[in-house]
């Protein structure tokens, strides 16, 4: 039985990962990397940007030692023009709140760029006390810990909690962790995170039937 359910954040709650991959992709081609935003989604969604950076001056890049928080700076800026909620995420949790099941977020970001996605879309009310950063714990996926920690915090058992993820990493951190997990797909079939173990949907509606209740619409 479900007791918590643990959503990442960038792709989850908020469609955010094609303005990261692009302002990302202008930032290290500028830099002499040149990449696009499509292969930043392949290469570094779910990581960090410390690992971006160390993937990055592996193949004879110098970037500065700054370099993260000019990056990071670039990301913010675009974000705070706006991003959308992923459809159907508001239903539910709507739903979730209406069953009395408990509900966090475990994400790699910072809690300043969640709350500036999440402050735009009228999530961060709703989630600013529940927030579980990489950036915080010191710890980011595919560690478990991120969401080893969040259950802690509520007093559930790994086995009792369901992840919501969008990416390889963060599969393999929940399934490191012993959660179940559910892969959100917008685009594709999902097939490489289904084969490690994910169950796959397409439409956040059908979430509420993976923790067994009725689905939204």
């Amino acid at each position: 039985m479900i007791k918590l359910v643990i959503f990442d954040c960038d792709g989850v709650l908020v469609d955010s990962e094609g303005p990261v991959s692009e302002v990302l992709a202008r930032n290290l081609t500028r830099h002499g990397y040149p990449v696009t935003a499509q292969d930043c989604e392949t290469l570094f969604v779910g990581g960090t940007m410390a690992g971006v950076g160390d993937q990055v001056r592996a193949q004879g890049v110098p970037l500065a030692a700054d370099w993260i928080d000019e990056v990071y700076g670039e990301i913010y800026a675009r974000l705070e023009q706006g991003v959308a909620l992923i459809p159907g995420i508001d239903s539910v949790l709507d739903q979730l709140d209406q069953a009395g099941l408990p509900y966090c977020v475990g994400s790699n970001g910072s809690e300043h760029k969640m709350q500036i996605t999440l402050g735009q879309t009228g999530l961060w009310d709703r989630l600013k006390d529940r927030l579980f950063s990489a950036h915080t714990l010191g710890v980011a996926k595919p560690d478990p810990e991120l969401f080893l920690t969040a259950a802690r915090s509520f007093g559930i058992q790994p086995q009792e909690c369901l992840v919501v993820e969008d990416s390889k990493t963060g599969v393999t951190a929940a399934l490191r962790a012993g959660m179940r997990c559910v892969a959100y797909v917008a685009q594709g079939d999902g097939a490489g995170m289904r084969s490690m173990g994910a169950e796959v949907i397409h439409d956040m509606a059908h979430l509420p039937a993976c923790i067994g209740l009725e689905p939204v619409g």
